[in-house]
């Protein structure tokens, strides 16, 4: 039970972390090429603190829920922030919601559903030392990727950003579910943990890279899709995630109306009134 209250807290914190990281980013100077200084120019924004250490909360959180829960099931629960922070939207800053993002939303809600009553609750097997290598090659590649994606812009930017992100935050989740039955006193000395910080900072930067160029919905909906698929094949096939017993075809589908709802927000954009600067999302 505990590890599912940790995936809710997760969710909520994610939520909030992106409306406010959101509104940081996008009055925060743009430049269409890699920007080691972007993140740097970010911290001296109060705002993006308080959407960072939300997202810092969130990491934590989803952290603590992979000792336990299977990625398929951590990760779409995760992912169902950017439903959260639609609603929060509604709620606090005014924005108008459509009737294709409530169906988007109840559709994410029926596969949450199917992934909780899928889920058997495990501790992950023991990542392979050749697959270590392999993510820690992939984080490189997404590194070298988004140096020509840093320079597109508009949606095109955005999306191709938040896929990298998403890849970023995938081996972020894999490299991090073994790794959350150690006590904390033995994360230093592994490898994978340090290659856990060098994903969040690399995935960090990509997201407000993203945000700085498109739609938050399209940006999230790019990111996360990605990082679900990615994060639940991997602990599949790697980490002995299961299913229970006659319920394995929930995961996929559950997956699927996840992942479904995710594009969707993003095909029907929110619709928010004249508001300050500080308010508004585009």
């Amino acid at each position: 039970m505990l590890g599912y209250l940790e995936l809710v807290l997760a969710a909520t914190a994610y939520a909030g972390g992106i409306v406010a990281q959101t509104v940081a980013a996008r009055r925060a100077e743009r430049r269409d090429r890699i920007d080691p200084g972007l993140l740097l120019r970010l911290a001296r924004d109060r705002l993006y603190l308080v959407g960072f250490a939300a997202q810092v909360l969130g990491f934590a959180s989803s952290f603590l829920a992979r000792e336990t829960l299977p990625l398929y099931l951590v990760q779409a629960g995760s992912s169902a922030a950017v439903g959260l922070a639609t609603l929060f939207g509604v709620l606090a800053l005014g924005w108008t919601v459509r009737r294709g993002e409530l169906v988007a939303v109840a559709i994410m809600a029926a596969g949450l559903i199917l992934l909780v009553g899928a889920s058997r609750p495990s501790v992950a097997a023991e990542l392979p030392g050749l697959a270590v290598v392999g993510l820690a090659g992939v984080l490189v590649l997404v590194g070298l990727a988004a140096v020509p994606a840093a320079r597109l812009g508009g949606r095109t930017g955005a999306v191709a950003l938040g896929v990298l992100g998403g890849v970023a935050f995938a081996v972020l989740a894999v490299v991090g579910r073994p790794l959350a039955g150690l006590p904390l006193t033995e994360l230093p000395v592994q490898p994978s943990a340090w290659l856990m910080v060098a994903a969040a900072l690399l995935g960090q930067y990509l997201l407000a890279s993203a945000l700085q160029r498109g739609r938050t919905t399209a940006t999230m909906a790019s990111l996360d899709s990605t990082t679900t698929v990615f994060a639940s094949v991997a602990g599949l096939t790697l980490l002995a995630d299961r299913a229970a017993d006659g319920r394995g075809a929930w995961v996929p589908l559950g997956l699927a109306l996840v992942v479904g709802a995710i594009i969707a927000l993003a095909a029907t954009p929110v619709r928010a009134p004249a508001r300050p600067a500080a308010l508004e999302r585009t």
